[in-house]
């Protein structure tokens, strides 16, 4: 059976049964009618209101995004078109029963006018709770998922500062507070307090001495036309007697 089938019969049975208990109250208190008539009517509102917010809160727990939803308006349209034709048949025939006063109205009055006030009674709140029932839980839903999103962000936040705690106390171990130099694990590196680098204790590498070169090269130049026999190449790097004389 459809839902708005299910929905419309049992409208049109609260309806019923309501009228016929407001009927049997009017007769035993006939002085208190109008405030029997309006119990009558809150009960069918409040029928409709809970059976249409459950409808919504179901349909919005199912269905997250608002595009994906049941449409609910035309469930509740076609039920209470159902409701309000059936209840006024049944209040008609019951009002077939002995000493039971539940209209004073024809058939077709019930069927066509008394029908369209009941339709009315049961759409207008059924719609009224769709619309909070869907709100409330997507209120929730949103909270909800801000939380979780405020719990990662959070998270997130927490190994970001872990991590470049840690990397701050890697670069403190390898980097010196002046930084200069590093610090390598598991060796000892000397520096002095002033400067920071290396002290004079400290293992330097040893280079080859620099030979002494000639700086006087005068007595190489020949003059025009001088002597021009072979001689021996001079080694620049050896100084002669006369060169350390002539130096001193």
């Amino acid at each position: 059976m459809n839902a708005w089938v299910v929905r419309g019969l049992g409208m049109a049975l609260i309806h019923v049964f309501v009228r016929v208990i407001l009927g049997v109250s009017i007769t035993q208190w006939p002085l208190q009618g109008s405030a029997l008539r309006w119990l009558a009517l809150l009960i069918v509102v409040f029928v409709a209101l809970i059976w249409a917010g459950i409808d919504g809160i179901r349909d919005r727990r199912r269905n997250p995004d608002p595009e994906d939803g049941a449409d609910l308006t035309m469930l509740w349209l076609k039920a209470a078109l159902l409701g309000g034709v059936v209840a006024g048949v049944g209040s008609w025939l019951a009002n077939l029963v002995p000493n039971l006063n539940v209209t004073q109205n024809s058939f077709f009055f019930e069927i066509t006018s008394g029908a369209a006030f009941t339709v009315l009674l049961i759409f207008v709140p059924a719609m009224l709770a769709v619309f909070l029932g869907r709100f409330f839980v997507g209120r929730d839903s949103r909270k909800t998922e801000k939380g979780r999103g405020e719990r990662r962000t959070a998270a997130h936040g927490a190994g970001v500062a872990a991590g470049a705690a840690a990397g701050g106390t890697a670069a403190a171990a390898v980097a010196d507070d002046d930084g200069y130099g590093q610090n390598y694990p598991g060796q000892a590196y000397e520096q002095t307090p002033d400067t920071g680098y290396a002290g004079s204790d400290a293992d330097t590498a040893v280079f080859e001495p620099v030979h002494n070169y000639r700086e006087d090269t005068s007595d190489l130049d020949q003059p025009q036309g001088g002597d021009t026999t072979w001689q021996d190449p001079v080694d620049l790097g050896k100084r002669t007697a006369d060169d350390q004389r002539r130096g001193e």
